[in-house]
């Protein structure tokens, strides 16, 4: 199970859901301007940005926003973002043990098959729930903060109500398919490849169940997730920027991608992809191992005084 020594006591669900969902935060609080940066460069193909700005690579696009948009305009969607985080990660990440005991009777011996199922159905539950915050995050780093262009949304509230009277709630789950598709994706890769290579490095006793363990295996998880998933992470981030008939669909969304850009369409915004996701990886687990122990003292703590 992930970050758990076989000694320990399983937290209950609600210790693991609530660890998940901070950490997250936590982990979106840190990397959200690397996170923007790939937003931009992966909308950037569909058309030429406002007054002719284009971006060039991850550090090259956090320099212009700055200097064009204002230091603050990295974190344009925060807001959506955390409530995204809390949603998402609550159930994809803290339900992921669970579900795993679940598809195996109970028994704490998971092959890679049931922990890949596991991982799929959390991702998946995830964004049938929680998708109007994705849509609403993405929109928001999409928009420019440039003198004479107009604002799409000026605030989250705003941006729900918006969106629903205007594309009603089709509008708010806009592009769950393919956000299904890379959460899926994201997630059994993220997990397992977490648990994987964790077991690895303690079976052959590299390291301890310790903090540079979590951060290497919160490390390599970050790389092949980044791999993998990128190109539907693509597919998804245009899809749900797109404004009303752009495309049919998040098929039509790829197949024009490919034949307008090539291929290489698909690895847009790969750097910052990874940068992020593989800081975000080592920052989340980190906390959520952290979390998690500091929960289950404190609440030995409570029972004990009981």
């Amino acid at each position: 199970m992930v970050g758990l020594k076989p000694s320990e006591v399983p937290p209950p669900l609600g210790v693991k859901v609530l660890s998940a969902g901070t950490a997250a935060c936590i982990a979106d609080l840190v990397t959200f301007p690397l996170d923007t940066a790939k937003v931009r460069l992966q909308i950037q193909g569909e058309s030429v940005g406002a007054a002719g700005i284009r971006y060039k690579g991850v550090f090259g696009t956090i320099a212009t926003m700055v200097r064009t948009e204002g230091p603050r305009s990295l974190y344009n969607g925060l807001v959506a973002g955390l409530q995204r985080q809390m949603c998402f990660a609550s159930i994809r990440i803290g339900f992921y043990d669970n579900v795993k005991l679940f598809y195996t009777g109970g028994k704490d011996n998971a092959n890679i098959g049931i922990r890949i199922l596991a991982g799929c159905t959390t991702g998946a539950m995830a964004v049938s729930f929680a998708q109007p915050t994705d849509v609403v995050k993405v929109r928001f780093q999409a928009q420019q903060n440039l003198q004479g262009v107009a604002r799409r949304y000026n605030g989250t509230l705003q941006a729900y109500k918006q969106i629903f009277q205007l594309e009603g709630l089709k509008g708010l789950w806009k592009g769950t398919f393919p956000n299904i598709t890379r959460n899926a994706l994201v997630n059994c890769t993220e997990l397992v490849s977490y648990d994987l290579i964790k077991e690895a490095i303690l079976t052959r006793k590299l390291m301890s169940d310790n903090l540079p363990c979590h951060f290497v295996s919160a490390f390599g998880a970050g790389f092949i997730t980044t791999v993998i998933a990128s190109p539907v992470d693509v597919v998804k981030t245009r899809y749900m920027n797109s404004p009303p008939g752009q495309y049919t669909g998040a098929i039509n969304c790829a197949w024009t991608m490919l034949t307008k850009e090539g291929p290489t369409a698909f690895y847009k915004g790969f750097v910052p992809s990874f940068l992020r996701l593989g800081s975000w990886n080592v920052v989340m687990f980190v906390s959520f191992e952290q979390l998690k122990r500091l929960m289950m003292v404190s609440k030995n703590k409570v029972e004990a005084t009981t």
